[in-house]
């Protein structure tokens, strides 16, 4: 596929959209931070005989920097953290909830089902069930998605979803060799068996086993396959840097605003109060441009100034259905609406969920693109933002890929991700889908829209897109 992409980008089928990257430039940042959504006279996306959802509240904790101040915690500490803010700031009762389910990508073995440590440390009751669920950088949204369905299905009438991620600490393992040997050590039943397993261990068997950073299926990272997405879509540097700074400028803006309402302060033990993310850097074109390219040497694209970088963090929202919210005399943010998990070749096409499950996901909510008032994109690359949106953008696409007979279409930059993204804020795989569906709903709160839509993509190939309509204020 990324052959044949590249060729017709070098026929002229699929024009790289420079002008609708450049033209944002025309507007200053700060422009675009206070830009307002036009409020349209628009239907509710209710329907008859089905159970309203509502997001009444998300929080996460600040996102930080693996190796920095999290350093010496584990997963469940930044989750319960997560989750006691949540308490805090909603006054819920502990045992008013129904259920608890957690996200999580690499696990921490002692821990393996976060969701119920994390809601026993929080307080909650121990009466309530909890459990884990894992679908890589879209784990928190499979989360808050199953809380969907426990409320929809009437098996639940208030869900706490999240996610955490901690890449300060990750399992190590022994070789498989030095596994099967220390195994065979603890069967073995006389001294002679002992010895003899002892002296096969060679030094190739203390060589330990990280965790994987490559697919499984390709054995490639998700940095060269960003990489080699960019090329294929006509994808410059130059473009990745420009998105990479806005991204950054944004989030610099936002925080200094005050608009990140989600991140709550938490007290590290024996640490300072933590009360903002700090990987949020604002930088120039001349400093971004020194940087050398992280993957595919020398020639790449992707470098770490416009990836997502490793971090620490934890999210938790509270799902309730309308009935169930009002009675507890709570105001909902926004309604939860439809949603869709799309899955695809995990090798050209592995970045690509948000082209795959915005047209499938706007199709189900019988919506336009024109229709959304505010988009929220995962940026695990700059790369990997810009080809999703040439893709959206192409007609060759549509009709070769999405079985459609013209382009989806790209979503304005004017709308795009205002409040910075993973590139600035952070990415803690388990916890970033939290934090998109919250800063959706508050991006429509302060803009004024009714809709918004969360697109990610995931490792494996797949993706996940969400509707969201704004709760009448």
């Amino acid at each position: 596929m990324a052959s044949m992409l590249l060729n017709t980008m070098r026929s002229g089928s699929v024009r790289p959209s420079r002008a609708v990257w450049l033209g944002t430039r025309s507007l200053s940042m700060t422009a675009q931070l206070q830009a307002q959504v036009q409020t349209k006279s628009k239907k509710t996306l209710a329907r008859p005989g089905v159970k309203n959802i509502v997001l009444v509240e998300g929080v996460r904790t600040p996102f930080l920097l693996s190796g920095t101040t999290y350093a010496d915690l584990m997963p469940h500490d930044l989750a319960r953290a997560a989750l006691q803010g949540l308490l805090h700031k909603t006054g819920l009762p502990k045992d008013a909830v129904d259920y608890i389910i957690y996200g999580t990508v690499i696990q921490e073995v002692k821990t393996s089902n976060v969701a119920r440590e994390a809601a026993l440390g929080a307080g909650f009751s121990d009466k309530i069930p909890a459990h884990t669920v894992t679908m890589a950088c879209i784990s928190s949204n499979q989360a808050m998605t199953s809380a969907v369905g426990l409320i929809a299905a009437g098996q639940c009438d208030s869900v706490v979803a999240g996610g955490v991620e901690f890449m300060s600490d990750v399992p190590i393992r022994h070789s498989r060799k030095m596994r099967k040997t220390m195994l065979s050590l603890n069967r073995a039943k006389t001294l002679g068996q002992r010895l003899s397993l002892i002296g096969s261990i060679r030094l190739a068997h203390l060589s330990p086993e990280l965790p994987a950073v490559a697919e499984f299926s390709t054995a490639e990272t998700m940095g060269h396959s960003a990489d080699r997405l960019a090329a294929a879509f006509g994808v410059s540097r130059m473009e990745q840097d420009e998105f990479a700074v806005r991204s950054h400028t944004l989030a610099k803006q936002a925080q200094d605003a005050g608009l990140l309402q989600d991140v709550i302060s938490f007290k590290v033990p024996g640490r300072d109060i933590v009360s903002k993310d700090n990987g949020i850097r604002p930088s120039t074109m001349e400093q971004m441009g020194k940087l050398k390219p992280a993957f595919i040497k020398p020639h790449g694209t992707v470098t770490a100034a416009n990836s997502s970088f490793l971090t620490d963090g934890a999210s938790a929202a509270l799902i309730m259905s309308e009935e169930k919210a009002l009675a507890m005399g709570y105001k909902p943010k926004a309604y939860l609406r439809d949603f869709v998990y799309v899955s695809q070749d995990p090798k050209d096409q592995l970045l690509l969920g948000p082209t795959y499950g915005t047209p499938k996901v706007l199709e189900r909510a019988g919506l336009t693109m024109s229709d959304i008032d505010v988009f929220e994109f995962h940026e695990a690359f700059a790369g990997q933002i810009m080809a999703n949106m040439k893709a959206l953008d192409s007609d060759w696409f549509g009709q070769t890929y999405l079985g459609r007979k013209s382009k989806v279409g790209a979503p304005p930059m004017e709308k795009f991700n205002l409040w910075g993204g993973s590139l600035s804020l952070g990415h803690p795989f388990g916890a970033t889908g939290c934090r998109l569906v919250t800063t959706v709903a508050h991006r429509l709160q302060k803009e004024g829209g009714q809709y918004g839509l969360v697109a990610a993509c995931a490792a494996g190939g797949q993706g996940h897109a969400m509707v969201i309509e704004a709760y009448p204020q």
